[in-house]
């Protein structure tokens, strides 16, 4: 029996060299792209990781505004659903205080005997008190009827209300799941864009806290002057002095006061001082007041930015605004220009 010998292997020549060769070459900058890799990226300039972290914050702004708006409609669902089962419970009541009526008027036809009725009138001794004594019974049967029928009615009408309420409030739970997993891949993206920040020099990192709209921490803010515009009217001073009184306080996401605050949250909570009620989220607080071009920017307006209306702040004057940019950086004044400008709203 012949022996199984591993055949001998023979070095590549001419294009089988070649493309040996370029294959290889392709497997190693592969694995070098890769995290992890034996080769590292070259550590990226302050510029790169700004457009890269700007990018994150924007996507979690993105999604924290849906949260807030699910968050909103859930809790007004939730309000509408308590108010139905009350309202329920009252009908409900009033149902079976109608059927105990019926019932002690049925219980009583059957211990008159259910005699006929010419039978009775035969053996009344007093025809006309029984003419009248039936006519009543009859209309109060017939009341009754109605009374029971329509509360019944009323009774169906919230059960189906409340089903319908109830299969919205479990379409915006899950919705607020599918945000809240949303928020976690955001909040993983973060993580990596802080690692990349802490890849960087002392003087890079510097550069780009610099490039955060020139501010290096909020409370430096609370010096800066106040300019010679003037808010419109009482309310819209009010709310520019508690966004400067938010100066220097963290952003957290989901937060509207008072010791934290997202964007809408601190827009929605200086108007809120002024007696003024603004919805939770930036796409629907732009909706909230009339619309204002840029060139007529009064303090108090709310600004808003991006094309997916994404982020706001309260503008105070000479071309800038409060507002809470993003996690870690607190609430600080900055310039209206640091962001593209998507439109304006006068609230009051």
């Amino acid at each position: 029996m012949a022996a199984h010998r591993k055949p001998k292997q023979r070095p590549y020549t001419g294009s089988a060299a070649r493309t040996a060769a370029t294959l290889a070459l392709a497997g190693a900058a592969t694995a070098a792209a890769l995290p992890g890799s034996a080769h590292a990226d070259p550590t990226p300039t302050a510029a790169q990781v700004k457009a890269e972290v700007d990018r994150l914050y924007r996507e979690a702004e993105v999604a924290t505004e849906r949260y807030n708006g699910a968050k909103a409609k859930a809790a007004a669902t939730a309000g509408s659903i308590d108010a139905m089962r009350d309202e329920a419970a009252r009908k409900t009541e009033r149902l079976n205080a109608s059927r105990e009526a019926l019932g002690a008027y049925a219980a009583a036809q059957y211990r008159s005997g259910g005699l006929d009725p010419s039978l009775q009138l035969a053996l009344s001794s007093d025809p006309d008190q029984y003419l009248q004594r039936a006519s009543y019974v009859e209309r109060a049967a017939a009341g009754r009827a109605d009374e029971l029928r329509t509360v019944r009615r009323q009774v169906a009408d919230v059960a189906q209300l409340r089903s319908e309420a109830a299969g919205q409030l479990a379409e915006l739970t899950a919705r607020q799941a599918d945000l809240q997993r949303h928020k976690a891949t955001v909040r993983a993206k973060l993580s990596e864009a802080r690692k990349l920040l802490a890849r960087l020099s002392p003087a890079q990192r510097a550069a780009y806290d610099a490039s955060d709209g020139g501010r290096g921490a909020g409370h430096a803010d609370r010096s800066s002057p106040r300019g010679s515009d003037r808010a419109p009217n009482a309310r819209a001073a009010a709310a520019v002095a508690f966004a400067y009184g938010a100066l220097g306080k963290p952003y957290v996401w989901g937060a509207t006061g008072p010791s934290s605050f997202d964007c809408s949250g601190l827009t929605q909570a200086a108007w809120g001082s002024a007696g003024v009620s603004l919805p939770r989220t930036t796409y629907t607080q732009i909706n909230a007041g009339q619309r204002v071009p840029r060139s007529e920017l009064a303090p108090g307006d709310l600004v808003f930015f991006y094309s997916g209306v994404s982020h706001v702040g309260l503008y105070i004057g000479n071309g800038r605004m409060i507002h809470a940019p993003r996690p870690g950086a607190p609430v600080r004044i900055a310039p209206i220009d640091e962001m593209p400008f998507a439109g304006a709203a006068r609230v009051a």
